[in-house]
Order: C-alpha cells, then structure tokens, then sequence
C-alpha cells in the first residue's frame, strides 16, 4: 500500500509524522511518497495551512494532530481492506 504526506520543507510537524510513519512500517506494510506543496500550487493552495496531511488510498485525509494509535488504525484499516494504489 502507498500512502501519501502533503509537507513542505523545514517543517517540524512534518518531520515529526514522517519519524511515526517510519516506526509503524514495522507493524504495517505501507510506503509513503512526498509531496511538498510548496511545488505544486494548487496543493500548496489547499493544503498550507493544514501540513502535515497523510492521505490513505480509499481513505480519510488525516490532518494534524497525530497520533500513533490514530495513524496505526487508519494504516491497518485500510491494509485489511486492500486499498492499494
């Protein structure tokens, strides 16, 4: 399953999902792609003052703030379901 972060650079909330997502790739078998708004105008329209934004294939937005059990429900859910992109 692949999953995507909406960040941008220097963001410590950003970085600070991105560590999460790292320790639940233990537990859940996902990848993530980047997308840093700041190339991308219409992302950065719509997501600048919501990053870091996770979005799940077939799945909820998650918007900050988060949580590992939040972020490990919403990987899980989706992985049993077999949202794949």
């Amino acid at each position: 399953m692949q999953v995507f972060v909406y960040s941008k650079p220097d963001c410590h909330l950003c970085d600070e999902l991105k560590a999460e997502l790292a320790v639940l790739q233990a537990e859940v078998d996902f990848t993530w792609v980047e997308r840093n708004i700041l190339e991308d105008p219409a992302l950065y329209e719509r997501f600048r003052y919501l990053i870091p934004v996770l979005e799940i294939p077939n799945g909820p937005l998650l918007y900050p703030p988060h949580d590992r059990g939040q972020l490990r429900e919403a990987l899980l859910a989706a992985q049993e379901s077999g949202n794949t992109r």
